[in-house]
């Protein structure tokens, strides 16, 4: 089968969710099929060569598609005015939309693959069959956002969770199948036909994600996108909420933040004992040198792939409800769950001070992810999906 498929940005390099997924699943669809690829590129400051190189074995045609400032900003207006989401019109580009409709013309393809919201507007009326990737739902992760935005800025959040509300349950009709990452996620879809979403799971490459047996000089590790506002938001709260009760037990405790772009409330947490590291070559480094993962996510939606990743490392792990009800782990058995600081800081001190405590989180949770997780085995019930028509 040829598959167009149409992602909201170059799924390379591997340091947002999004990509990570979009990779993999190309990676694994390009077992069985041919692999149109167009991503749209909202950034100008990316190595295009080294992505295409990542890119071309798993693919016939690749098609990176510049999104110029001046025209999101335009396109954002646009958005205003005509109610879509303001995400919608800063990924919209008419454009692209022109070399999009040509390359589906000239390609021909058997489906369209379109990952997340941003892009269903570039499609919504090709009469080809079309698969939407929710990933996750954003209308919800907005909403959880209201609390912690600053008040000025807030109208604007309510108004693009009501604008999304309403544009995730208009796609998918548009739509003739449906994805997304957790069932948490899909039961808040606002739509009456919701139950026919499909999950698919995130994996992990656990040959590459593998325990590595390395000096330990950090204590505590948060890894993300450090200017992700979920990612920012748990690390400010880890740092300024959680560890100065562990300080309290352990006072040479030590924590790594560790990812791109930190934003600069990330930054400020630095001092003695809290590293930021920034953009790492080798993320690795940072859960192989580190002897507890904790992952303290208040506000954001779906599967959190540096838990996965963590758990493979076979590094005992820590998370809030949130996160761990897409995760689906056995809580005091494969993860431990804490809901505030204090329960998340006794979680901390009781691994750091407990090796049985330490050697059994640890295990379980190992175990957990190679019998859970597996890129070629969500991918394959992505396939029979597309090929479902």
């Amino acid at each position: 089968m040829r598959i167009f498929i149409l992602l909201s940005r170059i799924p390379y390099p591997l340091e947002k969710g999004d990509k990570l997924r979009a990779f993999h699943q190309i990676k694994e669809l390009s077992k069985n099929n041919e692999i149109i690829l167009c991503a749209l590129n909202p950034v100008s400051k990316i190595d295009k060569q080294k992505a295409f190189s990542s890119l071309q074995p798993y693919c016939r045609s690749i098609n990176f598609l510049d999104l110029p400032l001046h025209g999101r900003l335009i396109n954002m207006a646009r958005a205003f005015f005509s109610k879509l989401p303001f995400q919608s019109g800063f990924f919209y580009n008419r454009s692209a939309a022109r070399e999009i409709q040509r390359l589906i013309k000239e390609y021909k393809p058997d489906h369209i693959y379109c990952q997340l919201i941003r892009t269903a507007e570039y499609v919504k009326n090709i009469p080809i069959k079309k698969t939407i990737d929710y990933q996750d739902v954003f209308s919800h992760g907005m909403k959880r956002r209201i609390a912690t935005s600053p008040f000025f800025f807030r109208p604007f959040v309510k108004l693009e969770f009501n604008r999304l509300y309403n544009y995730e349950s208009h796609v998918f009709d548009l739509f003739d199948h449906h994805t997304i990452i957790s069932i948490p996620d899909r039961d808040l879809i606002p739509h009456q036909d919701k139950n026919r979403i499909k999950v698919v799971l995130n994996g992990v490459d656990h040959e590459f994600f593998k325990p590595q047996q390395k000096e330990k000089t950090t204590d505590v590790v948060f890894t993300g996108n450090m200017a992700y506002p979920p990612n920012v938001d748990a690390a400010v709260f880890l740092a300024k909420e959680i560890m100065p009760l562990v300080w309290k037990a352990i006072p040479e405790a030590t924590l790594l933040l560790a990812g791109a772009s930190p934003d600069h409330r990330v930054t400020a947490l630095k001092s003695d004992k809290v590293k930021v590291s920034g953009w790492m070559d080798d993320i690795r480094e940072a859960y192989a040198t580190s002897r507890v993962f904790i992952a303290p996510m208040r506000i954001g939606t779906g599967l959190q792939n540096k838990l996965l990743e963590a758990m493979s490392m076979k590094l005992p792990t820590i998370t809030t409800p949130l996160a761990n009800s897409a995760l689906n782990a056995i809580e005091n058995k494969e993860i431990l769950v804490g809901d505030e600081a204090a329960s998340l800081a006794d979680h901390l001190i009781n691994l750091l001070t407990n090796q049985e405590l330490y050697s059994k989180i640890a295990e379980n949770g190992h175990q957990f992810v190679l019998k859970n997780y597996n890129w070629e085995e969500a991918t394959h019930q992505l396939e029979d999906l597309l090929n479902a028509d």
